[in-house]
């Protein structure tokens, strides 16, 4: 009997009653010198773009790619220059790819087989030629912008 009506008249605090939850109610907010303030989400895009009479434009430079013919010719004969070069048993890598094309167009409908030593001669060529044409468009706009 004792046992029933103590656990009828007590409470636990903090789940029973509202006094303790009330002064904890407050939240707290822990600031730190290594800490920014908080910002509110903003998306960057509808910060450089906006909308003008319906149309959506953007002030993104247009030449992005910075396009210039002089990469591509230096980046041509920079590249054809070395890979003419007999290093290959008395070879150039240029002349066994061009002789391999020459080769895989002798039976043109068929197409080279996977064993060919047309794919080597091709991916070497042109990895070659577009790590020479990524090299000199960073050289060149890199002295015209003046970065070094």
């Amino acid at each position: 009997m004792a046992a029933s009506s103590f656990a009828a008249s007590s409470t636990v605090v903090g789940l029973g009653t509202s006094t303790l939850s009330r002064s904890y109610a407050k939240s707290t907010t822990l600031s730190s010198g290594f800490l920014k303030l908080k910002v509110a989400a903003v998306n960057p895009l509808r910060q450089a773009c906006g909308t003008s009479g319906g149309r959506f434009t953007c002030s993104f430079q247009r030449d992005w790619l910075r396009r210039d013919l002089n990469v591509i010719g230096f980046g041509l004969i920079g590249w054809l220059a070395p890979s003419s070069i007999p290093a290959i048993d008395g070879n150039s890598l240029s002349g066994l790819f061009f002789s391999s094309i020459g080769e895989e167009l002798a039976h043109f409908p068929t197409p080279p087989a996977v064993t060919s030593q047309f794919w080597l001669w091709l991916v070497l060529w042109h990895l070659g030629l577009f790590l020479c044409l990524t090299f000199g468009q960073i050289g060149f706009k890199g002295r015209t912008e003046e970065y070094f």
